[in-house]
């Protein structure tokens, strides 16, 4: 595998940077970056007439990842040349979130084949049911294949974000990466890094995302009683106090849920991904060191036990908008604590997101993640 990669800052000095990724004869081009590239009007003509053959695949972010650095207002663009792996990009229109599932399986019957490997995922991050999403996938491609992505987050705006696919820059896109071949390795792995605090509280309403009583009571009061201060930045001071998901008999099924909005009507809670109706919730927060902590565990998680590569590697890191407002100006301590753990013959891209797909740490299902660093490792060995 050979990958080459750039940082734009500026639409208009692209065309001479896009020439270096040539060099390798890409097949695969992936773009993270701001909203501001994605929605001008040549970004994507530009990127087509560099790799007329190669496709294309990204979306805007919350921040950019590189091997460099984690940047705003940039776009990293990543071109990768497979030596004997394949892969079949598959997009798919979701015009409205009830549409979320049906989107997942016309994705799955595009990719569907007796050698797929693995896919990568990524979905708008508004007006989106990210859990229906892969649970459309799955329904088609079975619980055992490997899923990794996220959705696409527009600098914690929650309120417009890009896709980028061969079809070009969509709001209204979701588009799927299938991989395949004998050689090709591949690899996961995901970990928050927050801490329980509070008692467990029991979900008495739900309805899908929408959270509307704990114990009984009304979720928002509930929450606000804890938030304290924090409470009237809400919806916005909810990134950094999210709800870790128990199961029916309160285990944790290692999953974290964000709230996206709050609903002062009716006093519920708009999380970001499905709430089990059966089971429990307990508030979670975090400091720096715990979230680096985190990234290395899911590093470890990914690479441990791997035989070496022939050539260099990929990481695709996608990583919670919640944990870079926890960590400011500190944001780059986890990635530069994954790269240590992958070597540096391995590229990193990704972005900062509004929702993280990944199997969990304790699931061997793919999920929706929030507030968690998830790890896809490609390579090919020899």
């Amino acid at each position: 595998m050979k990958i080459s990669q750039i940082a734009i800052q500026d639409i208009s000095g692209i065309v001479g940077k896009l020439s270096h990724l040539a060099e390798i004869s890409p097949q695969l081009i992936l773009v993270f970056g701001c909203v501001e590239h994605f929605s001008h009007p040549d970004f994507f003509r530009i990127l087509k007439s560099a790799f007329p053959a190669a496709e294309m695949v990204g979306c805007t972010t919350a921040g950019e990842i590189s091997s460099a650095v984690v940047s705003n207002s940039t776009s990293i663009i990543t071109a990768i040349h497979f030596e004997s792996a394949s892969f079949q990009v598959a997009t798919a229109e979701l015009k409205e979130m009830d549409a979320s599932f049906q989107a997942g399986k016309v994705l799955a019957h595009q990719l569907q084949s007796s050698d797929l490997k693995a896919v990568m995922l990524f979905g708008q991050g508004v007006n989106i049911n990210g859990s229906a999403l892969i649970e459309g996938l799955v329904n088609v491609l079975g619980t055992s294949l490997p899923v990794t992505g996220g959705l696409a987050g527009d600098d914690g705006a929650f309120s417009k974000t890009f896709i980028l696919s061969p079809q070009g820059v969509s709001t209204s896109d979701v588009v799927a990466i299938g991989l395949k071949g004998e050689k090709l390795l591949f690899s996961h792995g995901s970990f928050g890094g927050w801490r329980a605090f509070g008692p467990t509280r029991k979900v008495t309403k739900c309805v899908g995302n929408v959270l509307y009583e704990l114990d009984g009571n009304p979720a928002l009061d509930v929450y606000k009683r804890y938030l304290g201060d924090y409470a009237k930045d809400l919806p916005g001071s909810g990134l950094l106090f999210p709800f870790e998901m128990l199961g029916d008999s309160r285990e944790s099924l290692g999953q974290i849920r964000t709230i996206l909005g709050i609903n002062e009507g009716d006093g519920s809670l708009i999380l970001a991904g499905a709430i089990n109706p059966d089971g429990y919730l307990r508030l979670m927060h975090a400091h720096t060191n715990d979230l680096v902590d985190g990234a290395e565990m899911a590093a470890h998680a990914t690479v441990d036990g791997l035989p070496s590569p022939s050539g260099q590697s990929l990481g695709l890191l996608v990583s919670c908008v919640g944990r870079k407002l926890v960590m400011g100006g500190r944001v780059d301590e986890e990635v530069e604590a994954v790269q240590d753990i992958l070597g540096k013959n391995t590229v990193l891209c990704g972005f900062y997101s509004n929702g993280e797909i990944c199997p969990g740490y304790k699931l061997e299902a793919c999920s929706l993640h929030n507030q968690t660093m998830t790890i896809t490792y490609l390579a090919e060995l020899s």
